[in-house]
């Protein structure tokens, strides 16, 4: 049954929920997103991750009372006044419009100071007015109940779509990422590193090295690397699936293991390993064509 009187307290402290909730899904979506592109060169530091995901979880519950405080509930109260007085009955469909309403303002003020184009502002404006309307339409109904049935459900939904976007990732509907078959053909070409410095592979087998960093397998990943220069041979070797097709480059004074393959089909990359085989840090090359 529900009550007479609305309870603030309790409405605050569902959008609160379901603004973290919110939040959490999107994360999720962000994770499974990133199982699909090429991996960074830098692997992410899990300490660092950990501290950063619990600092940002703080962070967002700070963030999301706020707004609950200065959008939601005035959405709320103002939409049951207005349904009242002018419908002669409360309706839901009035939390979009007062959060709307309330949130226009401080965006069009913020895009005016920054200069930002109006079509950029009306997305935000769009993307915040229905992010805050979900929290008031859900914090909304007058259940002594609510907060836990949110917390169970919000966090049901939340765990269903990792759940499913693991699976899909499993099963290949949702295509994680794998790199590109590049063959003979793709390889000749100049690729370049970060620092102009280049592999030229001619389709004749023969290829030259300018300025190509060398890293042995003690080397620190943020130290140095010493640069190889001159001309050799090259072969590729297809594997037996993608990921461990390489490239093995023979240049006489320079000694580098079997280059990897990544990159996407449109941005190919080759690859060393630097430092020891768990440091994830990577060396790359990129086809020049690719521009910078």
């Amino acid at each position: 049954m529900e009550q007479t009187k609305r309870s603030y307290g309790r409405m605050l402290l569902v959008s609160v929920l379901v603004g973290c909730l919110e939040v959490a899904l999107a994360v999720v979506v962000v994770l499974l997103y990133v199982r699909t592109q090429p991996p960074p060169d830098t692997p992410v530091d899990p300490t660092a991750l950990a501290a950063g995901l619990l600092s940002f979880g703080l962070l967002v519950g700070v963030i999301a009372f706020l707004l609950s405080l200065v959008f939601v509930l005035p959405a709320v109260a103002l939409a049951d006044l207005l349904g009242r007085r002018i419908g002669g009955r409360e309706a839901w469909w009035w939390v979009p419009l007062t959060t709307a309403a309330l949130v226009a303002p401080p965006t069009a003020a913020f895009a005016a100071y920054n200069r930002v184009e109006v079509r950029p502002a009306l997305v935000f404006w769009a993307v915040a007015t229905l992010a805050l309307s979900v929290g008031g339409l859900v914090a909304r109904p007058r259940r002594p109940a609510l907060v836990r049935h949110v917390a169970s459900r919000g966090t049901a939904v939340v765990a269903g779509t990792g759940l499913l976007g693991a699976l899909g990732l499993a099963t290949g509907l949702l295509p994680a990422y794998e790199p590109p078959a590049i063959g003979p053909a793709t390889m000749a070409g100049t690729w370049v590193d970060h620092t102009g410095g280049t592999l030229a592979f001619t389709s004749d087998g023969r290829v030259t090295a300018s300025g190509v960093g060398e890293h042995a397998p003690d080397d620190h990943p943020s130290g140095p690397s010493r640069q190889c220069t001159g001309s050799g041979t090259w072969s590729y070797e297809p594997g037996r699936d993608v990921w461990t097709q390489e490239v093995s480059v023979h240049v006489p004074g320079c000694s580098w293991p079997a280059w990897g393959v990544g990159g996407t089909d449109r941005k190919p990359r080759i690859h060393q390993y630097v430092g020891h085989p768990g440091s994830g840090k990577r060396y790359e090359l990129r086809k020049a064509a690719d521009g910078p």
